[in-house]
């Protein structure tokens, strides 16, 4: 049985409101990881990224929200670079 092919993405919002950005947030931390304020970083299989893109569509008003999906290539995954650089694997930052 082969496993099921991932797509690496960084999903950023900008949610004008604070419980639509709460909502949506909280479903990007059941599917990813922060790594700023408004943008996270998922491992999904295809499934999972369509079903995801189909919730936050539900949670956010189209005249006035924006979320933007950056599928990233496996290629470019491998080359992906932080500063400074992060000693852990999990790429969380701290809001504080």
């Amino acid at each position: 049985m082969s496993r099921a092919k991932r797509i690496f993405c960084v999903i950023a919002y900008d949610i004008q409101d604070d419980r639509m950005r709460a909502k949506v947030s909280k479903l990007l931390e059941k599917n990813g990881y922060r790594i700023n304020y408004s943008v996270f970083e998922c491992m999904l299989t295809e499934k999972q990224y369509n079903m995801l893109q189909k919730q936050i569509e539900s949670k956010i008003d189209a005249k006035e929200d924006t979320v933007v999906y950056y599928p990233i290539c496996v290629d470019c995954f491998a080359k992906i670079m932080y500063q400074p650089r992060r000693q852990s694997a999990a790429r969380v930052v701290n809001i504080v």
